[in-house]
């Protein structure tokens, strides 16, 4: 991959990190600015509904963030790009959509597939 596109991709991955940063300061500032005192109780729940769904996204978010910086690290260390698994290279359509991918699409595949027979 070229200097250029590896840029591409760092740039990418740091927006991504400040924008997932930036979220994670709106939840907190929400959370704790909100007035809390509702004397209907399903306005009560409902506020306790919105907030368990924007946690559980910030949760996945958190989780991202390592993925991210591994990335940026494997630009760094020049193996950003490389699939884990078999040592082929990630298509770049795929890192365009899955910038911190680790694995190329062909074992990212055969691993979900072990996973959901794993499920069952």
């Amino acid at each position: 991959m070229t200097e250029e596109r590896l840029l591409y991709f760092k740039n990418i991955l740091n927006k991504k990190i400040d924008s997932l940063l930036g979220e994670a300061l709106k939840t907190v500032d929400f959370m704790t600015k909100e007035d809390d005192n509702f004397p209907d109780p399903t306005d009560r729940a409902t506020l306790e509904s919105d907030r368990n769904f924007e946690l559980r996204i910030r949760d996945r978010e958190r989780k991202l963030i390592p993925k991210i910086k591994e990335a940026l690290e494997r630009i760094e260390n020049g193996t950003y790009g490389i699939c884990e698994e078999c040592g082929e290279k990630i298509s770049e359509k795929r890192l365009e959509s899955r910038p911190e991918a680790t694995m190329c699409i062909v074992c990212k595949t055969k691993e979900e597939e072990l996973e959901k027979k794993s499920n069952i």
